[in-house]
């Protein structure tokens, strides 16, 4: 196997590999809704929101500019206003 392989083709389990289908990637889009909307690539981190609100009260997120703090924000708002239907098939669904 090649020390390089296109990410977007393929994805690994184990020591398989299997064709995955390719989704746009979600440049620039800082909605949750509309990378669900556009079926774009996300990571699903959705899973640490109950340790994060029991962490504390206040949380400071220091990343440089363009690095990601809008996205995990907006998701943290359409979650708490109650949109479940945006968050069906994320690890947060049904907590």
């Amino acid at each position: 196997m090649p020390l390089m392989w296109n990410l977007f083709d393929l994805w690994r389990t184990g020591t398989q590999f299997a064709r995955m289908e390719r989704c746009m990637l979600s440049v620039g889009i800082q909605s949750l809704g509309e990378i669900r909307r556009m079926d774009c690539y996300y990571v699903d981190k959705t899973a640490h929101v109950p340790r994060l609100t029991r962490a504390g009260k206040y949380h400071f997120l220091s990343r440089p500019r363009r690095f990601g703090k809008s996205l995990p924000v907006d998701m943290l708002k359409k979650l708490f206003k109650g949109n479940g239907k945006l968050f069906r098939g994320l690890a947060i669904h049904g907590q």
